[in-house]
This record gives C-alpha cells, sequence and structure tokens, in this order.
C-alpha cells in the first residue's frame, strides 16, 4: 500500500484518504469498532500503523473506543476513531468529556441513514445536529464536511490541526457517498500542507498549570509520562484540573470554552463560493449533495438563470457572517439536503425577512439528490 506521501495521481476512496490524511496530519494511534460504512479506515489503519510507528487497537465498542482516544492524546499522541450512526450516538459522552478536559482527538463520522441501525449501507446527512449538539451542556467543537476524495484527505489535516491548536475534539462529517466513491486524486506533495502540533509547556514542571490562564484562551499542554503533574476530570476545574464549584471559577471556565469559537472564528470558518458574483438565487449545500449543486448551477446558467452555490466546510461554527452576506445578496435560496432540513433551519433563523424565500428540497430515503432534481426545483419556484 502507498503512503500519504504519494504524489502521483490514484485512484482512491473517501475513507482511504481519511486515514491517510491522519497520517500525514501525525496521528499515530487509532482506536476503533468496524461499523459500516466506515470500517475501511479502521481496515486501512490496521494494515498501516505498524510501518509508521502507529498502535491500531480494536476495541469492544465505541464508547471503550474514544475512552482510548482520548487517553493516548493525553499521553501526547496524536488519536482518531471512526464509526458511523450508532457508533456515533454512543461516543456523545466521551466527546463531551473531551471537550470539558480540552483533549484534542478527531473522530470520523461516515454517516448512514438512521435513527436506530436505519439504513446501514445508504447515505444520509441526519447527522449534523448532533455533531453540535450530541453531547449534553455548552461545549466547543469544529464539525468539517469534506464533499470530495480530496477532501477527506485535506480536510482531516485541517481537522487535526484545529483540534491540537485549539484544544478540542474536531468531527469529520463524511457520508457513505463520499466515504466510499472512487475518485482520481493527486495528494499535495510531503510538507506543502500545513501539520500544526499541540502548544507544548516551557515553564519548569513545579509552575506547569494544566489549563492555565492565557491571552489567547490556549493553554498549553503536557503530556501524562512527561514529567509534569495534572488532573484530569469531567468534572468543573480549576487550572490545575481539580474540581471546583467556586463561581468565580467555573463561569470563567464556561467563558474560555466560549471564547475559542468567539476569538477564533476567522480560524473556524471555511466557506466555499461558486459563481455568486452576480447571482440572484443561491443554492447552499454540504457535503455529497454539493457535488450536484454544482452541476445544477451550471445548468440554470446556461438557462439564462443566475444561479450560484455556496457550500461550508466547516458546519460547525456555523459561518454566520457567510449567510448573512448571500441572504442580502439573492432574492431565493434552495437548500438541498438528505434530511428534514436540519440547516435550512439555521438558515432561516439568520433571515431578516421571514422564510419565505428559503426553499428545502429533503430526501428521507437514501436516494442521492441529483442535480436534475435541484434544477426542477429551483425552476418550479422561481419562473
Amino acid at each position: 500500500m502507498t503512503t500519504a506521501t504519494t504524489m502521483e495521481p490514484r485512484l482512491m476512496t473517501g475513507n482511504e484518504a481519511v486515514t491517510l490524511g491522519a497520517i500525514a496530519a501525525g496521528a499515530r494511534f487509532y482506536a476503533g469498532y468496524p461499523i459500516t460504512p466506515s470500517t475501511e479506515v479502521a481496515e486501512i489503519a490496521a494494515a498501516m500503523f505498524p510501518d509508521i510507528g502507529g498502535v491500531f487497537i480494536q476495541m469492544e465498542d465505541e464508547i471503550a473506543s474514544l475512552g482510548a482516544v482520548i487517553g493516548a492524546s493525553l499521553t501526547g499522541l496524536k488519536s482518531f476513531t471512526a464509526t458511523s450512526g450508532p457508533g456515533f450516538s454512543l461516543m456523545q459522552e466521551h466527546i463531551g468529556f473531551a471537550a470539558m478536559a480540552e483533549v484534542p482527538c478527531v473522530i470520523i463520522n461516515v454517516m448512514r441513514g438512521g435513527p436506530s441501525t436505519g439504513l446501514p449501507t445508504h447515505m444520509s446527512q441526519g447527522d449534523v445536529m448532533q455533531a453540535k449538539y450530541g453531547s449534553h451542556g455548552d461545549y466547543p467543537t469544529v464539525v468539517l464536511a469534506p464533499a470530495s476524495v480530496l477532501e477527506c484527505y485535506t480536510l482531516t489535516i485541517k481537522a487535526f490541526n484545529l483540534s491540537e491548536k485549539f484544544r478540542m475534539p474536531a468531527i469529520i462529517l463524511s457520508d457513505e457517498l463520499v466515504g466510499h466513491m472512487c475518485e482520481k486524486v493527486q495528494l499535495p506533495p510531503e510538507g506543502e500542507l500545513e501539520v500544526v502540533n499541540r502548544l507544548r509547556p516551557t515553564v519548569p514542571a513545579d509552575w506547569y498549570r494544566h489549563y492555565e490562564s492565557t491571552p489567547t484562551g490556549i493553554s498549553p499542554m503536557a503530556g501524562f509520562g512527561e514529567g509534569y503533574r495534572f488532573h484530569v476530570t469531567g468534572l468543573a476545574h480549576d487550572s490545575s484540573g481539580f474540581p471546583t464549584e467556586v463561581p468565580s471559577e467555573t463561569h470563567a471556565l464556561m467563558e474560555k470554552f466560549k471564547n475559542k469559537e468567539i476569538r477564533n472564528i476567522r480560524d473556524l470558518t471555511m466557506v466555499e463560493s461558486y459563481m455568486m458574483e452576480d447571482a440572484e438565487i443561491c443554492i447552499f449545500s454540504y457535503g455529497s449533495v454539493s457535488r450536484s449543486a454544482r452541476r445544477a448551477v451550471r445548468i440554470l446558467r446556461d438557462r439564462n438563470i443566475k444561479a450560484g452555490a455556496l457550500r461550508p466546510q466547516i458546519l460547525w461554527p456555523f459561518p454566520k457572517q457567510a449567510v448573512e452576506t448571500m441572504l442580502d445578496q439573492v432574492s431565493y435560496v434552495l437548500i438541498p439536503e438528505m434530511n428534514v432540513g436540519q440547516l435550512r433551519k439555521e438558515v432561516e433563523r439568520l433571515s431578516h425577512d421571514g422564510r419565505g424565500r428559503i426553499k428545502g428540497l429533503n430526501v428521507l430515503n437514501s436516494e442521492f439528490i441529483t442535480a436534475a432534481d435541484i434544477v426542477e426545483r429551483v425552476e418550479h419556484d422561481v419562473l
């Protein structure tokens, strides 16, 4: 099997690209449990990790998988896991723990039809809200949605970079189509894409505080076994990591979480604009459906309809400013989603003149939304 340094064009699936992206980002620990349609990530990691000094463990379930990933990250290893639907549901408590304990880790969720066992071998986009709000309480996380095999590689590296930089969990929200489709891909040369490592302490061990308050809001992070003493808990904690119920300390902790997003929103926003310069209508989409949206825009343009497309590559934090700018420009928005309209509600929330011009095209049976479906709906609504 070739490595992530390969530069020649080759055929590759999205799940393979995710794994190669994780390796290129420096991941050296994987713990997981097989589940369709993400299993190939585990299979490829199991084959490749022994040759690069990595560790692969198949765990007894998804709860244990993310627990092992968190533990490995606390020792200093970049760590990740992959799952889908039911497994992602089982991971929610540990995602909340990783956010509270500020442990970098990456979770790959290759979405499938749900709820429950649902449609294991078919695609869906039903986990969008769960990826943001699946665990309880207010906590920071970043969610990226690739639309191509190449993006499965590049956005996985980006997910590791953001997770390491901001000490929080990052989620790749892929889907069955993106994970299993095979495309011709030329990976970027080694060293071309930035790889970020967590901020390390520079003070003597006796001075170290695992959750030290800093001007940037990002605390340096030592690893277990490196001579630094610190405590890790899922409880609200002080700068040393020990539990606290002092109101000023618990408030400061939650403010720190909130400010990770607010103060760094530029780093946490990625939006692709396609033919939006003079657009009068916008197709707002993400993930695999955005491929159909781009094709639909070209068809509509050929029919003298000024269409454009807007695609968030980072779904959460939601790209509020980009969407508000788009809403000020166009008179009609179509949001095709393979769910009941999870992101449409976010766009409607930002609209100042009601929901009349914001429409949804929703498919719930895992039949893929095609460009023809989008074109037909646009022409029905605007002509």
